[in-house]
């Protein structure tokens, strides 16, 4: 009873922000976004009927986790047990090959390999988008991770409906990401229970829609222009929300704003370039394979590390020999 499954983390598109249900963890709205890769976690998990729940154990990079991350681990753990119909204890390795809490999605691709994972070593039997509603009890961005590159999460109040659906798209073999780091830890679900308190957040929800369809639209006929045009728009929209929030949460550095200046002075001289942030310091810089060498050497002139990352695919079981233990 063993498996081990690897994902990719995502960059939104269009971002969710706030849940209705904080222990289900359903959004208030859809949201889109893009897998990026080779970026990934790899999960191994072992079930020992031998043992309880008591006894479980989860490593993340080595160290073992405690406290709201241990919870959030057993939300989707336990979830599986349910499903499986058995109260075996579990053996929970991950690892990641990219820094965490600076505004890469390490949590996405983190609990969508985990449920994946889990959902193999039990042998349940479930097609990508019914494990996305196992991995959504974790992070709500990791059901689409789990669906891979190009992929929808529609927002509902149970299982059959909020889960994650990947969308085709021919702009997965043009796009190109120039990740820029800037180091600045994050913490992503406080600005979660507070969404709503922002007097920002209702205009946020009732242009969200128009911007989903929009996006959709964008994505089916691969107009790089208008995709990274809605998603770089959409980060600004997100920051809004945050930054009016009770706690006033400003995730931005000023290398953050080097980096969107430095992108719009490319586009001025006829570069394909949009930037892009989830909740973090970080940017996502979305260009096209020809760009990318000009793009990196811009971001290079402020200081700040890059990594060129490409579209990600779905979550995936490894090969035993890969496995973490």
């Amino acid at each position: 009873m063993k498996a081990t499954a690897r994902a990719h983390p995502i960059q939104g598109l269009v971002k969710y922000h706030g849940m209705r249900d904080p222990e289900l963890r359903l959004p208030y709205h859809d949201s889109i976004s893009v897998c990026t890769a080779p970026t990934n976690t790899t999960t191994t998990v072992e079930w020992l009927p031998e043992s309880g729940p008591a006894d479980d154990v989860y490593l993340i990079d080595g160290e073992e986790v405690d406290g709201r991350a241990a919870e959030r681990i057993a939300m989707v753990v336990d979830h599986v047990r349910e499903l499986a119909e058995f109260d075996h204890a579990v053996r929970f390795e991950s690892e990641n090959s990219f820094p965490s809490n600076i505004g890469f999605g390490s949590s996405s691709s983190g609990f969508a390999a985990a449920a994946l994972a889990l959902v193999e070593a039990a042998g349940l039997n479930m097609s990508l988008p019914e494990v996305s509603t196992v991995a959504r009890r974790g992070s709500s961005s990791a059901a689409r991770a789990v669906t891979g590159a190009f992929s929808h999460l529609y927002a509902g109040l149970n299982d059959e409906d909020c889960r994650s659906y990947r969308l085709d798209s021919e702009l997965e073999d043009d796009l190109k990401i120039v990740a820029a780091h800037v180091p600045s830890y994050k913490e992503t679900e406080a600005a979660h229970k507070e969404a709503a308190e922002s007097h920002m957040f209702q205009s946020r929800v009732a242009h969200i829609p128009d911007q989903i369809v929009e996006m959709r639209d964008a994505l089916r006929e691969a107009s790089f222009e208008r995709v990274f045009e809605l998603a770089e728009h959409d980060s600004l929209s997100l920051t809004a929300a945050t930054m009016t929030g009770p706690s006033g949460w400003v995730y931005w550095q000023p290398e953050t704003i080097a980096v969107f200046n430095a992108v719009r002075e490319l586009r001025e001289e006829g570069v394909d370039v949009y930037f892009s942030t989830d909740t973090g310091a970080s940017v996502y810089v979305n260009t096209r394979e020809e760009y990318v060498d000009e793009v990196e050497s811009r971001i290079a002139e402020i200081g700040i590390e890059t990594d060129v990352w490409e579209v990600g695919g779905p979550a995936h079981v490894l090969d035993e020999s890969e496995a973490l233990f």
